[in-house]
């Protein structure tokens, strides 16, 4: 096997067919997980992909075996006129799964576009259920507005399902868990704990502020035992249902328990750089070989080369481990 035969895998035989699209790396919360306070610097308009652009890579990466494609950013609701997008990627040959990942400040403005646009699924980031707290975190009073967001997208069946991502730090999130207990039992949202990540803007990760899967499913089964599922292939959650009512709670562990072993997940930024893996230390751009000319058959060699090299696993728990220079929010979440 070689990088130039077939549908895109990488070196260490994974079939990688997850592309993960960022379209902005602008946001309107700043989350302390993800970027500072104050003193980003936003990427040009020029620097940013149009949506001509993304829907030609796209395009190509859906020729070469791509079928899930998740929406991020920054907010990717943030980027005007987003609902087009979603749109022109809907219409791609290939593409079986259009997601959105977001923070849900502005999903009621769009919920009814996204639906008619064609998106599949939806995220949102909610990292707290009482107000104060959220503010705390995002460094934005806009609980309200997250949840009615929540609610607007809700109400189309064919968006299913919907999960609320919640990233879990320690001496915060212990506190929350019983609120998102509650929402996942009185739902049919799926709550999700994802590890905290050394993907911070104030670069304050340590291992230590790690609050694990394993510590939370634990409190929580002092209350309500879980029953957990079949896990999918690729999946990056373990997911649970309450064993004595309806909900479902998941947990993302990619510093305990890390699931590299059957990633299937390449990452694009919002100004056209190629990443293999989210702790990347390297980047294919295609930016400008797609504005300087390249054909569709070049940019999948740049594609197909750049896949084959991807990283055997992100070597957080690892001696000597360096955290990529860019932010969640610079990267795509």
């Amino acid at each position: 096997m070689s990088a130039e035969a077939g549908p895109l895998r990488d070196a260490h035989g994974r079939a990688l067919t997850d592309l993960r699209v960022s379209v902005t790396d602008r946001c309107n919360f700043r989350c302390r997980y993800c970027m500072p306070a104050e003193g980003m610097r936003w990427l040009e308009r020029s620097d940013l992909l149009t949506f001509e652009e993304i829907t030609r890579l796209v395009r190509i990466f859906a020729e070469l075996g791509v079928t899930h494609v998740r929406l991020t950013g920054g907010e990717p609701l943030a980027r005007r006129d987003f609902p087009e997008l979603v749109r022109m990627l809907r219409g791609i040959e290939g593409i079986e799964d259009l997601a959105l990942t977001t923070n849900g400040y502005l999903l009621k403005r769009y919920a009814d576009a996204l639906v008619e646009a064609g998106i599949d699924r939806v995220n949102v980031s909610v990292d707290s259920l009482a107000r104060d707290r959220f503010h705390e975190i995002t460094r934005r009073d806009a609980l309200p507005q997250v949840l009615e967001g929540l609610a607007a997208i809700a109400r189309h069946e064919r968006v299913r399902p919907i999960k609320v991502n919640a990233v879990a730090m320690r001496d915060f999130t212990e506190d929350e868990v019983w609120r998102f207990c509650e929402l996942a039992r009185s739902s049919d949202y799926q709550v999700r704990f994802i590890e905290f990540m050394p993907l911070d803007g104030d670069r304050s990760w340590s291992p230590e502020a790690v609050l694990t899967g394993a510590e939370l499913r634990a409190l929580i089964e002092t209350r309500h035992p879980l029953v957990e599922l079949p896990r999918e292939p690729h999946a990056t959650a373990r997911v649970f249902r309450f064993a004595d009512g309806p909900g479902e709670i998941g947990f993302i562990n990619p510093v305990s328990e890390p699931f590299c072993a059957d990633c299937n997940r390449l990452r694009l930024t919002a100004e056209g750089r190629l990443r293999t893996c989210l702790f990347s230390l390297r980047e294919t751009d295609l930016r400008e070989p797609l504005r300087a000319g390249a054909s569709d058959e070049e940019l999948a060699e740049l594609i197909r080369a750049a896949a084959w090299r991807k990283e055997l696993k992100h070597r957080v728990n690892e001696p000597g481990f360096v955290p990529p220079p860019r932010t969640m929010s610079a990267i795509g979440g």
